[in-house]
């Protein structure tokens, strides 16, 4: 997903109720979408510029816009149903929401988007959920696929991943080879665990080729 500031959040919240509100028959007041757009090209052209103090004060016309829409919607609708009471409450929650705030939403359609610091310095921060995914060391057939909520540490994956392999492949699984993100696992089954960058010594040719190849892998486990 992009990445999602706050002027984009508040401008796409009032379109979906605009949206919503055409749908339902309810007669708004205003829209605010063509002065609502104009701020938000202008709060994000401000945090370019580095001016902040007129940055805020376009987030706060949005914010004012939002609960306009939002209060209107609520008065004139005749009866609202569990998806506009949904709509209603996540874009109350977006507009209330402060910067620093922790559980933020960053995404409308799916509220379950995390952010992610990877402390990279090219890209700092990703929004999305972790997956975990584990393929055959061989032919990169993947054979399992796991969503991990709440951003668990990767190494506490591994169980419930290897697990998973088991269940659909029903096959007993040997060597799971891992990358450096899954040191200190907590992986107590009767597979190895190799993790990646590790020096094994009396390794065999075979042991070795496949390190080797889980190195330059990108994925989380290699069976």
């Amino acid at each position: 997903m992009t990445f999602p500031t706050d002027s984009k959040l508040l401008y796409k919240a009032i379109v979906k109720l605009i949206t919503a509100g055409r749908s339902w028959g309810i007669q708004l007041r205003q829209s605010y979408v063509r002065v609502g757009k104009r701020a938000a090209i202008k709060a994000s052209r401000y945090a370019h510029a580095k001016q902040y103090k007129r940055m805020r004060k376009e987030l706060r016309k949005l914010r004012t816009y939002m609960g306009r829409l939002i209060r209107d919607t609520q008065r004139k609708a005749a009866m609202i149903d569990e998806e506009l009471a949904t709509l209603l409450s996540r874009a109350d929650r977006v507009r209330q929401q402060q910067p620093k705030d922790s559980h933020k939403l960053y995404s409308l359609h799916e509220p379950e988007v995390q952010c992610f610091s990877k402390g990279k310095a090219h890209k700092r921060y990703e929004f999305g959920q972790k997956v975990s995914i584990a393929t055959t060391n061989g032919d990169n057939w993947i054979v399992a696929s796991r969503l991990m909520e709440n951003n668990p540490y990767d190494g506490h994956t591994l169980a419930e991943t290897l697990a998973a392999v088991k269940s659909v492949t029903r096959s007993t699984i040997t060597d799971a080879y891992v990358d450096q993100g899954c040191r200190g696992h907590d992986y107590t089954g009767s597979a190895e665990v190799p993790v990646a960058g590790q020096r094994h010594k009396g390794s065999s040719r075979t042991e070795r080729r496949r390190r080797r190849r889980r190195r330059r892998s990108n994925r989380k486990s290699d069976i």
